[in-house]
This record gives C-alpha cells, sequence and structure tokens, in this order.
C-alpha cells in the first residue's frame, strides 16, 4: 500500500475520524485560534480550509465572520464537519487539484493537513492559484522529537519496542514543513512571500499517564497504522514507555499536562 492509499484508510475510518475529534484534536484546538487570527478572518472574507476534517479550524472562521468553505478527502471527518458547522460550505475532494478558480480567495488555512498529502509543494501552489493577489496563507504542523513533545514519546517508544515488521510506506515527514529550511523555499517557488513562523505550546490534559499511546492509535493514520497492528506484547511494552516518559518529565500526577507543541507557517500571496 502506497502513502496516499493508507492516508485514505485511515481516516475513512468513522472511528478513527471520530477518535482523533474526540480527544487528539483537543490540542490542534489550541492551535486553531492562531490560523485564524494570521489569516485576517473576519466579514467579507472568503477562506478557503483545505483538509479541514472535522471542522475546528472552519468553526472558527465562521465565527470570526468569514465567508468559509471548507474541503477535505474524507467523507468520514466532512459529516462531523457539516453537522458542527452549518454555516460554511464542505467539498469532499483533493487538496493537490482544487475544484475552485484562481483568485477565488482571501484566506487559506490548512490545520495540520500538510503531513497527510502525498505532495506538499503541489498543495501550497494549488492554494496560492485560488487565492487573490495579497491573500493570506496559515498552516500547522507538530513540531518534530527534537523539543519536548508527546509525538517523541510515542514514536520513541515505537521504534523501541514496537515489531520492526509494522513499517509505513514511504511519505512526506510527518514534521517536514515545522522546518523553515525546507517550507520557507517551497513557498517562495509557489508564490508566497512574507514567510514567518511560531510556536503554539499545544497540549493535553489527562489523567492517565498512557493517554498518548491511546489518543495516536485510535485517532491518527500514521500512529494508527503503527500501532493498531502490533502484537499484544509490543503494544503493551510501548505504552508501558509511553507512561514512564510521562511520569519521567511530568510528575507523578494526578493529571498531567503532555505538550504537543505545534509550529504556525504564515505567508502572503505575491
Amino acid at each position: 500500500m502506497d502513502f496516499a492509499s493508507l492516508e485514505r484508510r485511515e481516516w475513512s475510518d468513522p472511528a478513527v475520524a471520530q477518535s482523533y475529534a474526540g480527544a487528539f484534536a483537543r490540542a490542534a484546538d489550541m492551535v486553531a485560534p492562531r490560523l485564524v487570527a494570521a489569516v485576517g478572518a473576519a466579514p467579507g472574507v472568503r477562506a478557503l480550509d483545505l483538509c479541514c476534517g472535522h471542522g475546528n479550524v472552519t468553526r472558527r472562521l465562521v465565527s470570526a465572520g468569514a465567508t468559509v468553505t471548507g474541503l477535505d478527502f474524507s467523507a468520514a471527518m466532512l459529516a462531523m464537519a457539516r453537522e458542527a458547522v452549518a454555516d460554511a460550505t464542505f467539498v469532499e475532494g483533493d487538496a493537490m487539484d482544487l475544484p475552485f478558480d484562481a483568485g477565488a480567495f482571501d484566506a487559506v488555512t490548512i490545520g495540520f493537513g500538510m503531513p497527510h498529502v502525498p505532495d506538499p509543494p503541489c498543495v501550497l501552489a494549488e492554494a496560492r492559484r485560488v487565492l487573490r493577489q495579497g491573500g493570506r496563507l496559515a498552516f500547522s504542523v507538530w513540531c518534530g522529537p527534537e523539543v519536548e513533545t508527546a509525538l517523541g514519546y510515542v514514536f520513541g517508544a515505537i521504534a523501541a519496542h514496537g515489531d520492526p515488521a509494522i513499517q509505513l510506506p514511504p511519505g512526506p515527514g510527518a514534521n517536514d514543513y515545522a522546518d523553515p529550511a525546507l517550507a520557507f523555499p517551497v513557498l517562495d517557488a509557489a508564490g508566497f512571500g512574507h514567510c514567518g513562523q511560531d510556536t503554539v505550546a499545544s497540549m493535553w490534559r489527562v489523567t492517565d499517564p498512557g493517554a498518548p499511546f491511546d489518543f495516536f492509535r485510535e485517532g491518527t493514520a500514521r500512529g494508527g497504522a503503527l500501532l493498531r497492528p502490533q502484537p499484544k506484547a509490543n503494544a503493551a511494552a510501548i505504552r508501558a514507555a509511553v507512561v514512564e516518559e510521562v511520569l519521567a518529565r511530568h510528575g507523578a500526577g494526578p493529571e498531567w499536562e503532555v505538550p504537543i507543541p505545534a509550529v504556525v507557517t504564515v505567508a502572503t500571496a505575491v
């Protein structure tokens, strides 16, 4: 199975989509206001929310007064988005081949969609095509394991204790576009300028130190594809290692604030 097929398979599963929306996205929700502010959402602004998922960014764009279209490839996600945000228009489609005219939007947001597309530069080129000159783009990506993050705890535990036969197909790095050395030249080539980045200290507040394992297993594509097929003993060892990491770094509880910070990249169509 190739990367695109894996992503479509995972996100088409209503159980995965609902778990993401109900648990994992509590951290993504902390990043959404930064995306909305970065594109200047307001009455009269035509906004496109790419890879809109269950509509958590879409909802905030609408609340700011923008006229919003959300696009995603997952029918399961779009079903939740349509129920949650009645005042937006939702389209099932491909972020690499947008069904919109050039210059149709004033703003484009992409909330954690970049790691889930086979060709991120193509997505950014399409975002530029549908933006008017001077329009604003903002996208978010989780920080990589070089900083303190639940992502590092979980994927480090998989590397240490997972069945080596369970591997992901080749695809874009999950955290590639958090790196300005990669992101900014791609944005420049796509027709963007005035690029900037900042970090949002998003986190999960949990009462179970193993919750990050559960969130990745039940509510993500890459993490789920690695964790759900694990033999019982490997899964138990991975979860125990996550628990150990959370306790060592964040204390004995009974509640924990587990960091999963994100980078928000902003740019202007030039």
